[in-house]
């Protein structure tokens, strides 16, 4: 046993330190690239091959399906998708903030339970919490039965199979994103800034405007980009909310590939969606880094 080593050296420890990060992350690295980037890949290849005269592919090259894309018609559906699912991003903020406020604001005791309830619906399916929308909004459904029980007498509104009720069913299940997003910069911000400002004679609009709203925009811009991204490749909610009468990006995608059988087209619109979608969040992550950073500046000052 003598002259043997029962320790190891110093750089042999430093060694492992140094490698032990990407061990850690191997498993997970090698998840998201067998079951993201590969199919990812495989989805973009088949965009730049020919349909199959029954469908299909045939391995034979070509840029159409990406001329196709641009095509008026189906750019007018990217658009429409574009503009519902900025809708569902607004309403989803304007509704999320309040309540991440009041979270944020409530005592420490009682801020887990809140964001319990907060979170709950992810509880249940998203199948399960869609279709309690189509029990609430029909015609003869809980909120109608609740009119005439207050002495409405007219016509059943129609609420389903409309833009409102996507919308809605969009806000409803991605709401919790926001609310979390935004309570995590609300949570850290410093309460000595709004005595500050208090000290300095602004008001509590004032406060809230100059000193806590734009210093939680990173938040704001995190949950808004989750509600987007969600929202416009989505072709649940407006095929049971909307009764297929608004076609989206994520409808389009689908029937090209189990209706049309039409696979390379599918896949060109599949990969520009996703583009979309990668373009968004590094923009998120750009300004979020920015704002970071400016933050850091002021306060070396």
């Amino acid at each position: 046993m003598r002259g043997r080593r029962l320790w190891p050296r110093g750089s042999e420890i430093v060694s492992f330190n140094a490698t032990r990060p990407t061990l850690l992350a191997a498993p997970g690295v090698a998840w998201l690239v067998a079951f993201m980037v590969v199919p990812c890949l495989l989805v973009l290849s088949y965009a730049f091959f020919q349909r199959g005269v029954w469908g299909g592919v045939e391995y034979t090259f070509t840029l159409e399906n990406f001329a196709r894309v641009a095509d008026p018609l189906y750019a007018k559906i990217f658009l429409n998708s574009a503009r519902i699912a900025l809708t569902a991003t607004v309403v989803a903020i304007l509704i999320a903030y309040p309540a991440a406020y009041a979270i944020s604001r409530a005592p420490r005791m009682t801020q887990p339970i809140l964001l319990f309830f907060a979170v709950l619906p992810f509880w249940s399916n998203y199948l399960i919490r869609t279709y309690a929308w189509i029990v609430l909004l029909n015609r003869e459904g809980l909120i109608n039965n609740l009119l005439r029980a207050l002495g409405y007498t007219g016509e059943p509104l129609s609420m389903l199979y409309t833009e409102s009720a996507v919308i809605t069913g969009l806000v409803y299940n991605y709401l919790p994103f926001v609310i979390l997003a935004i309570y995590s910069t609300l949570s850290r911000l410093n309460p000595e800034l709004m005595e500050a400002s208090r000290d300095l004679g602004a008001g509590p609009v004032r406060t809230f405007l100059r000193v806590t709203l734009p210093l939680t925009l990173p938040g704001v811009a995190a949950g808004g980009v989750f509600v987007f991204v969600l929202s416009i490749g989505n072709f649940v909610t407006p095929a049971l909310l909307g009764g297929g009468r608004f076609q989206m990006v994520g409808n389009l995608v689908y029937d090209q590939f189990l209706t049309a059988n039409d696979w390379p087209f599918g896949a060109a619109l599949g990969a520009a969606l996703i583009l979309t979608m990668i373009v968004l969040l590094l923009l998120q992550a750009r300004a979020t880094a920015h704002a970071s950073g400016e933050r850091k500046g002021e306060a070396e000052r």
